[in-house]
């Protein structure tokens, strides 16, 4: 975005508007996929630390096992066990408690890469959006009582 040469009209004016607009909404989008990636990671980070616990627990120990709702089913974890895990589309595949938690892991992995690229690009739209607020701004101020040019007068 260069600095305009020459008497700024109004339609550049409404043109920045316009895009200053887009911008926010675009940032407003990714903060959300941001929130939701957090809460992806909060949840993977939560199985795999209950994953690798579960090796560290006596066999024939009581667990209390979420079913949601607040409710829990009292269970006890064979060794051998086998993991249910999703892998999209709402099909899960049983696989080694060992092999839950590799997958989690690069899950995690995953989350973070795309967690970082939309913090990149929530930075580069928020520069973007104080650089057009303070080009607004300032065209705002110089031309407080003057007609932009192209406007038409009222003779």
């Amino acid at each position: 975005m260069s600095a305009p040469t020459g008497p700024v009209t109004e339609r550049q004016v409404q043109e920045d508007v316009a895009r200053l607009d887009v911008y926010r909404n675009q940032l407003n989008s990714l903060l959300q996929q941001h929130q939701y990636l957090s809460a992806s990671r909060a949840e993977h980070v939560r199985a795999r630390t209950t994953l690798e616990g579960l090796e560290r627990v006596a066999a024939g120990s009581e667990l209390l096992i979420p079913v949601g709702g607040e409710t829990y089913l009292r269970g006890s974890p064979a060794p051998t066990s086998k993991v249910l895990i999703g892998i999209g589309d709402g099909f899960v595949a049983e696989v080694e408690r060992g092999q839950a938690t590799e997958l989690l892991a690069q899950r995690l992995t995953k989350i973070d890469q795309a967690t970082g690229e939309i913090e990149g690009n929530v930075r580069t739209l928020e520069e973007r959006i104080q650089i057009l607020n303070q080009r607004l701004d300032a065209l705002a101020r110089a031309t407080s009582g003057e007609p932009l040019a192209g406007d038409v007068g009222s003779d």
